[in-house]
């Protein structure tokens, strides 16, 4: 990691290696300086170089590493210029999004100028390939290779930005914008999985909001400002959601709005709440809910007339209407006789929650299945004046519904009316937050409405009535699907009929239904059977049996009590274990969702160090090799001339002859191969030839005697098959005789079953080709997804393979390298050893010589100290025993003469002392003085040099001397 005294040092350097195409060193470079702890304070530069590092993001698609730097960057000027984060992370916004419309663009230039050579030739057979490997057209093999990596980064880029801003309360304006832009990229592309996960998110991002209250720079939902982006933000959510048809999502973005109103407890502007209603009387009716779509309408028409100004009397009297027969399109009769006691719970629960999300005030009173009715609804519409207000029209049609008794005129009478309210709808000019208002979507449903009507009143007046003349009474269908609403109306208790085809007539009152009769026959039974008991046996005490119930009567009480006490306690013990229950699993949850986060850290850091490890391990490889390449060049400089002079006069052959004869010798032996291959086909084609013609007549004559066989056989069974053919014939035509009298019944039937069976049919057809459809996208998307999960699992295994090898190689090449190093440092250290004992070897011989010389001088003087001194001899000798003690010595030892008064040693010195003679004059101790040097030996010279005589054969002359040349060899040994 280099590290940079100032920051704008780094932006130079990114820039230069920019220059010369280096864009991901310029990026890690970038990268390295961010999130270094040296530069935590933040500096105008540090904007500059944020704007730089996520433009290298953009361009080299590294969404990991814009995340990185943006949260290191969040953490340096949350305190201190907020706002630099927010110009920087819009700018990435917007890099990212030019770049995904500039690769859409790119993709769609290039299917627009396709370019063909030749208009009537053929397809390339490599086009065919490709198409029919592929399976998929060249704008799909385009948009999968320009347009959707950039696709996929821009959503990174808005997932990234929202994860960073989701508890800035600083930048919560940032935050929603981000939302409202990725809601419209979903909305403008049709991403319907993105555009879940999106909301996922943001429901993630408000739970985790409200659960960790104890952040510092959490938004406060408390304040007027952030309130009112968060319900712009879900209503923004709720709309694109209802635009790209995911109802099941925009249901859910109905709860989180009604999640966040229950919140802060404070109810938003009217103009959303239209919004929020007009949705959700949408979801409501796609989901046939008609009650509820009902009620959501009557809200929002209570919104319009009491807020909307503008509001002309033609648009609320559109609405009115809308409300109107919307109530009246809600099924007239309970549809939860014969649930069970958890379905009708359920039913109960489910009200209760629509009338939350609707925003009704309930009762307590009543049960929550009561909460939402039709009749209640109706009730509230008169008296509320929402009737007066609709068109005559729905007034009249009103009244024909829910007051007039018309047994036999009542659908005649309201087919005009339905005429003329299915023309009326349009887009309300007053008020634009409303959707157009159609009202012939209603006109199915209040078709409905008019059948039941008519069969309920006709029930009530007549007992008989023929098919035929109830079908001309009920001008909206036929009698197959009026026999269809009736059954439902039975099932509920709303009508009581029943029809008799083979009479041709429907039969109206309280008839009993088999099933219901079936339902007590065990009951009906066990009473008769005590009754005939009771007469076969008849009881003895009659009088005295209200006495036998009265005294245990007290008892049964009091254990029932007890019993529903003994009940009501072990409610509340459950209540406690699930509650408990429920406190653990959010302890766990918590618990893991921690352990989870640990483990990304964990993760992170490992990433990062395997980061630097492989950024160390690059530079060392790079620093191997350049020092390869440069002893490379010194081998080749240093002995490229001699190995040129040596082929030269050796004719040396080359690695590449070597190679240009073994392949000459392989296509030597493969087309000597060739040549052995062809013979033998040759040899083959003969033999099979001759075979061939010798088994030519033999197959003829064998075809010829089984064409005679064949033609007995087939004469033999043309007669067999004859006779039966005349046998089934005349059956045949009895048979035909006897059911021609039921033709004509059961072409009737026939018809009948058919139409029905066409009408079954093509409705199963539809529902068939729609669903083959679905499964179809989903195993295309299943293909897709296996594939790229098989390319990411390969190209994985190749990036870890090509490391290993790497890493083989490195170390093989270390290996040489150590073996190489330690060969050379054994050769300079036996170098130098041999080296040490040649000079041991010299010094001992050097010893040697002079311990002879001296042991041979000393029995010279010795053999002379008898003579008289003369100091002739004495000055000629002394000179003498200088030279061959200096001789002796070698140049390592040799002394300068006395004469030149460099040194005089102490026992000499006394010596002098003790004859009375002055000492010599202080010399340097490296050298003599000049004038010693030039003056001519004095007879005090003479007998100094003779005083140094007798000293060399005392007892510590030798030895000294011996000791002095040991110490002088030791020395230039070292």
């Amino acid at each position: 990691m280099a590290s940079y005294a100032k920051p704008e040092n780094a932006l130079k350097r990114a820039e230069e290696l920019i220059n010369v195409g280096q864009k991901q060193d310029a990026l890690q470079a970038l990268h390295d300086l961010i999130t270094s702890k040296k530069h935590r304070a933040w500096q105008k530069p540090l904007e500059r170089i944020m704007f730089k590092y996520v433009e290298l993001c953009v361009d080299l698609r590294r969404g990991r590493f814009a995340k990185d730097g943006l949260i290191q960057y969040r953490i340096i000027c949350q305190q201190v210029n907020v706002s630099s984060l927010e110009e920087v992370i819009k700018h990435f916004m917007q890099l990212s999004t030019e770049k995904a419309e500039q690769a859409r663009s790119q993709a769609q230039a290039l299917e627009e100028a396709l370019d063909v050579d030749d208009l009537e030739a053929d397809k390339r057979p490599e086009d065919l390939m490709l198409s029919f490997v592929s399976g998929e057209k060249g704008k799909d093999r385009s948009d999968r290779e320009l347009v959707t990596p950039w696709f996929k980064f821009l959503w990174e880029t808005y997932r990234t930005v929202l994860e960073i801003l989701r508890n800035n309360s600083k930048l919560e304006a940032l935050y929603a914008m981000t939302a409202h832009r990725a809601f419209q990229f979903c909305k403008q592309y049709k991403r319907t999985t993105e555009f879940r996960r999106l909301c996922e998110i943001i429901r993630n991002h408000l739970a985790n909001l409200n659960k960790y209250r104890d952040q510092r720079d959490r938004p406060d939902l408390s304040a007027p400002e952030s309130l009112q982006l968060y319900l712009d933000t879900r209503f923004e959510q709720l709309k694109i959601a209802t635009e790209l048809e995911l109802w099941q999502e925009a249901f859910r973005s109905v709860e989180d709005i009604h999640g966040l109103m229950c919140l802060v407890k404070k109810t938003p502007k009217p103009s959303l709440m239209v919004v929020y209603y007009a949705k959700l009387s949408e979801i409501f009716w796609i989901s046939s809910s008609h009650l509820y779509h009902a009620y959501a309408w009557f809200k929002l028409f209570n919104l319009q007339k009491s807020f909307n100004k503008n509001l002309s009397q033609k648009d609320l009297q559109l609405i009115a209407s809308s409300v109107v027969l919307a109530a009246l399109s809600v099924a007239p009769y309970d549809q939860r006789r014969g649930a069970s006691h958890l379905e009708l719970e359920n039913v109960k629960e489910r009200n209760f929650r629509m009338a939350n999300l609707i925003g009704f005030n309930l009762d307590p009173k009543l049960e929550r299945g009561e909460a939402l009715s039709r009749a209640s609804l109706l009730s509230e519409l008169v008296a509320k004046g929402v009737l007066s207000c609709a068109t005559q029209e729905v007034k009249d049609l009103f009244k024909l519904l829910e007051h007039d008794f018309l047994p036999l005129d009542l659908a005649l009478k309201v087919q005009p009316l339905l005429a003329k309210i299915s023309k009326v709808g349009g887009k309300l000019s007053s008020a634009s937050s409303v959707p157009e208002v159609q009202l012939s979507q209603y006109v199915p449903d209040l078709e409905k409405l008019a059948t039941l009507r008519l069969l309920q009143q006709v029930s009530q007046v007549y007992q008989t009535m023929r098919i035929e003349c109830l079908s001309e009474k009920i001008p909206f269908y036929e009698f197959s699907v009026v026999e269809k609403i009736s059954v439902d109306a039975v099932k509920h208790n709303f009508v009581a009929m029943k029809v008799d085809h083979m009479k041709g007539v429907v039969l109206f009152g309280n008839l009993v239904i088999e099933s219901d009769s079936l339902r007590d026959h065990l009951t009906i039974l066990a009473e008769s059977l005590n009754k005939a008991r009771t007469m076969i046996y008849p009881p003895a005490k009659r009088a005295s049996k209200l006495g036998e119930v009265l005294p245990s009567l007290a008892d049964i009480v009091d254990k029932e009590h007890k019993r529903l006490l003994a009940r009501k306690s072990i409610i509340e013990k459950r209540k406690e274990e699930q509650e408990r229950q429920l406190l653990e699993i959010e302890r766990i949850e918590e618990s893991n969702r921690l352990q989870k986060q640990k483990k990304t850290e964990e993760a992170e850091k490992k990433r990062l160090q395997d980061e630097i490890e492989q950024r160390r391990a690059s530079r060392i490889i790079e620093e191997i090799k350049e020092k390869e390449y440069e002893e490379a060049k010194s081998m080749v400089t240093e002995k490229l001339p001699l190995k040129l002079a040596k082929i030269i006069g050796d004719k040396m052959i080359t690695k590449e002859e070597v190679m240009e004869l073994a392949l000459s010798e392989q296509l030597r032996e493969r087309q000597e191969m060739e040549k052995k291959l062809q013979k033998l086909a040759k040899t083959m084609d003969y033999l099979e030839r001759a075979k061939r013609e010798e088994s030519a007549p033999l197959i003829e004559a064998a075809f010829q005697q089984r064409l005679v066989e064949e033609r007995v056989l087939h004469e033999r069974e043309q007669q067999l098959e004859i006779e039966l053919s005349q046998q089934r014939h005349e059956g045949d035509l009895k048979e035909k005789n006897r059911l021609s009298r039921m033709l004509d019944y059961k072409m009737i039937f026939q018809e009948r079953v058919m139409s029905r069976r066409q009408e079954e049919f093509d409705r199963r057809r539809v529902e068939r080709e729609e669903q083959l459809n679905r499964m179809i996208q989903a195993r295309k998307q299943e293909r897709e997804a296996l594939r790229k999960q098989i390319f990411y699992v390969r190209s994985e295994e190749e990036r870890l393979r090509k490391l290993h090898e790497e890493e083989e190689a490195r170390k093989r090449e270390e290996a040489e390298r150590r073996k190489k190093e330690e060969a050379e440092l054994k050769a300079k250290l036996d170098e130098i050893a041999e080296k040490q004992r040649q000079r041991e070897r010299e010094l001992e011989e050097k010893a040697r010589l002079e311990k002879e010389a001296m042991l041979g001088r000393s029995t010279d003087a010795f053999s002379r100290s008898s003579e008289p001194p003369s100091g002739t001899h004495l000055s000629e000798t002394a000179p003498a025993a200088a030279a061959a003690a200096a001789a002796a010595n070698g140049p390592a030892t040799a002394a300068p003469p006395q004469s030149s008064g460099k040194y005089v040693p102490r026992f000499r010195r006394q010596s002098a002392e003790g004859s009375g003679q002055a000492p010599p004059p202080e010399a340097d101790r490296w050298g003599g003085r000049q004038d010693d040097r030039d003056r001519p030996s004095q007879p005090g010279d003479r007998w100094r040099s003779d005083d140094r005589r007798p000293s060399s054969f005392g007892s510590s002359g030798p030895r000294s001397t011996w000791s002095s040349s040991r110490n002088s060899a030791r020395g230039s040994e070292r």
